[in-house]
């Protein structure tokens, strides 16, 4: 028997109909969206009417996420923003060193054991007055003995004091690496810049590859936060995906009460490129409903703001020397060639603009010997492009998933600190990347920011720094633009919108539960159109139950 779901409006992102005022489900699955009289001639129904002054949108789609945001909340926020964890709490920004060395403080005088290491996260110090930098001197004086590691709003640098830099023998002159900054007495700061320079002491201290896979709590947490956000397919877009993690992916996300369809995928980094290769094409049969496997990421580069990124001439605006390959180019260019062979689609972080120049030179090549069609290989963050470059992407057949919040977290720092004031007016380019036909999904890397699609949305569409101030407003889009590359856009570059993205007859019975129409909301208000919930596979998740 089909259930239709009465709405005040069904806004489905399916141009033979964009609109309606109902939607019939079956067996999880869209029978159609229209009025009462149209599905109801599809037989016997029950109406379900809750939603009657609600609209009705597809279930937004995180494309670019990750299960940390889920994990993270055990440990101390330090961020500079005021932040919402998945039961809804809000936590207070850290608005300089101090007051984030004053919370680390209380929480580790609230640690039980003397041995426990002490870990934070969100910590953004190119916010704090004079930019200021944190080093193991000051983590120091939360506590000499006990290890401490706090990282990055980024997640891309780790700051750790004496005792954690001394667990991995670090605590030591001698040490020649780009990313890690040494002190004027030759020993290291306790910044450490990138996966080789953080793994080794974040192994020590459990910022671990093992934290990046998640668990059944992290998943759950991560699920909630969801839910609050509209979100029914989301994206761990940096996974190691270890084997025994499988099994209790599939378990938990196979439950009734799991709300998400979650897609991860399979991190190059420790293992060689044909492996991961291998292994990520092995994976995808072992997808489930609500959990899909089978695709790879690649980091080619850092942070913007933490100077780890790779920037093309005239490099960084403040001077600071370039940042550094977290994949080397000649494993990128394997990558592609093998990946395109084996039918695995791969997913590029490119921060900055020499990042996705060799992104896209090793995707020349890579077509030139695999001329795959539709491959849907995508570009992530990818913020610098230029217009060039967009032309490029468009000719190889490439999609972008742009971080369009970064407008809002970073902006003013981007333009006085980072990339300039011209560099920064065209960051994340959603206007040029559509102009030239290029496939567009929006994206919050939670946890970098928080997982919220109407306020990437609302950032795309309005290009306003935390400032207040316009940066780029020759590439701000339309709101239904900007709603469609959080529904099928996203879909689209995970390979998905033959299912997701839009309400129509045969696709996942997946919405979004909205109170207002966001397209009837002055574009200022756009982030700010509240969520009650989600429907995901024909299962109802009211946001205030969780």
């Amino acid at each position: 028997m089909n259930t239709i779901f009465a709405a005040r409006r069904v806004l489905t992102m399916n141009p033979a109909r964009p609109a309606a005022t109902h939607v019939a489900v079956r067996d999880g699955l869209v029978v159609g969206a229209g009025s009462l009289e149209e599905l109801a001639r599809w037989g016997p129904h029950t109406l379900d009417a809750r939603f009657a002054a609600k609209v009705l949108m597809p279930g937004f789609v995180e494309g670019h996420s990750h299960l940390l945001e889920g994990t993270l909340w055990r440990f101390v926020y330090v961020g500079f923003h005021d932040r919402v964890d998945p039961d809804g709490r809000r936590w207070p920004g850290a608005t300089s060193i101090e007051a984030v060395l004053e919370r680390l403080s209380l929480a580790e005088r609230e640690l039980g054991d003397r041995d426990a290491p002490l870990l934070g996260w969100g910590f953004d110090p190119i916010h704090l007055p004079g930019a200021a930098r944190c080093n193991r001197a000051q983590l120091d004086r939360v506590s000499s003995t006990r290890p401490i590691a706090i990282a990055h709003a980024s997640l891309h640098i780790l700051n750790v004091n004496s005792a954690a830099l001394g667990l991995a023998q670090w605590l030591r002159e001698g040490i020649d690496h780009p990313g890690i900054a040494l002190g004027e007495d030759g020993l290291p700061t306790g910044e450490l810049k990138g996966p080789e320079a953080m793994f080794p002491v974040g192994e020590k201290v459990g910022f671990d590859r093992e934290i990046f896979a998640g668990d059944e709590q992290a998943l759950r947490a991560f699920s909630r936060l969801c839910v609050r956000k509209g979100v029914t397919t989301a994206t761990d877009l940096a996974s190691p995906l270890p084997e025994a993690a499988i099994p209790m992916m599939i378990a938990v996300t196979g439950e009734e009460g799991f709300a998400t369809r979650i897609v991860p995928l399979l991190r190059l980094l420790a293992e060689p490129v044909p492996q991961t290769v291998q292994r990520a094409a092995a994976l995808r049969a072992r997808s489930t409903e609500r959990l899909r496997l089978g695709r790879v990421k690649i980091v080619a580069d850092g942070s913007i703001q933490g100077f780890s990124a790779r920037m093309r001439f005239p490099g960084y605006f403040n001077g600071a020397p370039n940042g550094l390959w977290y994949t080397a180019p000649e494993q990128i260019a394997q990558a592609y060639e093998l990946a395109l062979a084996a039918g695995v689609q791969v997913h590029t972080h490119t921060n900055g603009d020499e990042a996705t120049e060799l992104a896209l030179e090793c995707m020349r090549r890579a077509l030139a010997k695999h001329p795959v069609p539709d491959h849907r290989f995508t570009l992530q963050h990818c913020q610098l492009a230029d217009a060039a470059q967009f032309r490029r992407i468009a000719a190889l057949g490439l999609c972008v998933n742009l971080f369009s919040n970064h407008l809002y977290y970073w902006g003013d720092a981007h333009r006085d600190i980072t990339v300039g004031p011209e560099r920064a007016e065209r960051m994340n380019a959603c206007r040029t990347a559509l102009a030239n036909g290029v496939p567009l999904a929006i994206h919050s890397d939670a946890p970098v920011t928080p997982l919220d699609p109407l306020f990437t949305a609302w950032c795309a569409v309005n290009r306003i720094t935390s400032s207040g101030a316009p940066l780029g407003a020759h590439e701000r889009i339309e709101v239904d633009e900007a709603l469609r590359a959080i529904t099928l856009g996203a879909a689209y570059t995970l390979r998905l919108d033959g299912e997701i993205g839009s309400i129509e007859a045969g696709k996942r019975a997946d919405f979004a539960v909205l109170e207002q129409d966001p397209t009837e909301a002055d574009p200022k208000h756009l982030k700010d159109v509240p969520v009650w919930g989600v429907v995901q596979g024909g299962r109802v998740f009211a946001a205030s139950e969780l």
